[in-house]
């Protein structure tokens, strides 16, 4: 009988419980195992005000949807329709894949997939005296409401669904102090990276920041040096294929 070959190295995945798969996969793919460190669920408001908020906001000029997770919760709370003089806009090419499920098509993309990105599109330069409807959850997205209402926009904001803080598996922090071949932490939201070092027991926080760090955007790089890691490497982009093919470079 044959036996599977151990993997010859891991990434630490700091993503919502139930996010991990496509990156367990690409990880699979360069010969890597897969630590889940999830420091939250992904929990959909189903509440009258998060309704209200989210009509509101569908009607702006400028409709920016933050994540796949923003699209499949604001359309379980209502249809999604565009007007023909809307623009909408997704972060990355997973929230347009996801808008194109529910019939929406035409959305606009930056090839840069984060806050950074976005603000670059010229959709989103000239921007006063327009609504800009956010649909995104609590604490998401800050630099980019930020920027907006700089920038002059009236910002028209739907948190669609809430991070509900889950305790740490006590079986990956396990995994995590007692890891005997090199490991890499993928750094793909700023809220998650601190939200784990806060509340990973010392030994595993203080194991988590020894080890090599791919950020998915240089404002996530200089987050993960401000929290302790040496050398966060810079990622092409948030996808689970650019992450991990960042990932195996270290080990090249």
């Amino acid at each position: 009988m044959a036996f599977a070959e151990p993997p010859g190295w891991y990434v630490i995945s700091l993503r919502p419980q139930g996010g991990h798969e496509a990156l367990r996969r690409a990880a699979a793919a360069q010969g890597a195992g897969l630590i889940a460190l999830s420091p939250w669920r992904l929990q959909q408001r189903t509440d009258e005000l998060a309704k209200q908020a989210l009509r509101t906001a569908l009607a702006a000029s400028r409709v920016v949807f933050t994540s796949p997770a923003a699209v499949k919760a604001a359309a379980g709370l209502l249809p999604l329709r565009r007007a023909a003089a809307q623009v909408w806009i997704g972060v990355g090419s997973g929230t347009v894949r996801a808008l194109g499920r529910v019939g929406i098509e035409g959305v606009v993309c930056p090839s840069r997939m984060d806050s950074e990105g976005l603000l670059a599109l010229p959709v989103l330069q000239e921007v006063t005296g327009l609504t800009v409807g956010l649909i995104t959850a609590p604490g998401g997205r800050d630099a980019l409401s930020h920027a907006l209402s700089k920038r002059g926009a009236s910002l028209l904001r739907a948190d669609v669904y809430a991070r509900d803080p889950v305790r740490l598996s006590a079986r990956s922090l396990h995994r995590l102090v007692t890891l005997q071949v090199p490991a890499v932490v993928l750094i793909s939201s700023q809220g998650a990276l601190r939200q784990v070092l806060e509340t990973a027991p010392s030994n595993a926080a203080a194991a988590l920041r020894s080890l090599p760090a791919v950020a998915a955007s240089v404002r996530l790089q200089e987050t993960a040096r401000q929290e302790g890691f040496a050398d966060p490497f810079l990622s092409e982009g948030p996808l689970p294929a650019q992450l991990i093919a960042a990932a195996s470079h270290r080990f090249r």
